[in-house]
């Protein structure tokens, strides 16, 4: 019998090689590829024909597959021309960007994977603590001033203080209420905040459960938010209905001096109307960690633009690291391989998704 052919795709650090390696070791049943670099996404409208073909002849010879959340995606056109794909595996306990139904029309289990090592870090920690590190660096200047030193220079720009600021987070949730409450008890920044359906009520009582005083989280409007903070951060989870919903309309608004940082979902945001705000040097700043298109095309204007000249904002990019630990990935990985062992026995996938 031929071995059981397991492709692991977009391991960009290599994590996934030990844990793979280690449970399924045996060349006469398994055959392990791990592919550490990322095609462009098939559904994406700016991905040639010829790279989606590219994927296809990459993916077709595999019975099992390993994705990382949302690196590569499997609409229904892609699993219709995979033939041979029998397991679908994702890290997360969900990922939007796989087609559920494609895969159950076709009886092909799908299941997630959690870290069990470190239970209600994922995000909640991680991305939290970069969140927080990109905040100060663009208020401090770090990147720049690492730059300029290195190849010979001194001080680069004046560095603004937080403290006594207004922060705000588009977005109430579990990430959205850790950063500003660091930002508050931190740095004694005043937190404001909005979301579509977000209420004073739910907001206090968000605050009480983190021993937080009502009225820590003030609710305000959408324009308020993005009008009166001095640092305003993106904490939504991605949907239809927020998709696009940051617009220039909304970035016009902010202070010449404010600073704009997204770690949750590049689509949310209307990506040429931040980089036009940006171009136009509207605000100080913005940090991004998260892209419309990733990993960003060579030829990207994130890329391209000599941010932070000629009157241009300055601009903090770094590649959609905000989750990526160590302990994360490999407790990730475990769990595929778990799930990999399960199914070959007939049991129940651990995290099944449908």
């Amino acid at each position: 019998m031929a071995p059981l052919k397991i492709a692991v795709l977009d391991d960009y650090q290599g994590v996934s090689e030990s844990k793979f390696k280690a449970a399924l070791s045996d060349p006469a049943k398994y055959d392990v590829a791990i592919f550490r670099d990322t095609l462009l996404p098939y559904n994406h409208p700016d991905t040639p024909q010829d790279v989606k073909d590219q994927l296809v002849k990459r993916l077709e010879p595999f019975a099992v597959i390993c994705t990382m959340r949302e690196r590569t995606p499997f609409p229904r056109d892609l699993i219709s021309r995979l033939p041979n794909l029998k397991l679908l595996l994702t890290t997360g306990n969900r990922n939007a960007s796989l087609d559920l139904e494609a895969c159950k029309e076709r009886g092909i289990p799908v299941a997630g994977a959690v870290d069990k090592h470190h239970p209600g870090q994922v995000g909640s920690v991680s991305t939290t603590e970069h969140c927080v590190a990109m905040i100060l660096a663009a208020a401090r200047n770090i990147a720049q001033d690492d730059a300029s030193v290195k190849s010979g220079g001194w001080q680069t720009a004046m560095t603004v203080s937080l403290h006594g600021k207004v922060f705000g987070t588009v977005g109430l949730g579990r990430l959205g209420l850790a950063v500003a409450k660091i930002m508050v008890l931190g740095f004694g920044m005043e937190a404001i905040a909005w979301s579509s359906n977000l209420t004073q009520e739910a907001a206090d009582q968000k605050a009480a459960e983190n021993g937080l005083p009502a009225g820590t989280f003030k609710v305000v409007s959408k324009e308020e938010l993005f009008r009166t903070a001095d640092v305003v951060s993106i904490h939504l989870v991605l949907s239809e209905r927020s998709r696009g919903c940051i617009r220039r309309g909304d970035l016009e608004m902010m202070k010449p001096g404010a600073i704009f940082v997204n770690t949750s979902r590049g689509p949310l945001v209307v990506e040429e109307d931040l980089i036009q705000v940006l171009e136009e040097g509207r605000i100080r700043s913005a940090a991004l960690d998260v892209f419309n298109l990733e990993p960003l095309p060579q030829d990207s204007k994130w890329r391209t633009i000599e941010w932070g000249t000629e009157g241009r904002s300055q601009v903090l990019l770094t590649p959609h690291v905000g989750y990526v630990e160590q302990a994360t990935l490999e407790g990730w990985y475990e769990h595929q391989v778990e799930n990999i062992l399960r199914w070959e026995k007939g049991e129940a996938l651990a995290l099944s998704l449908y």
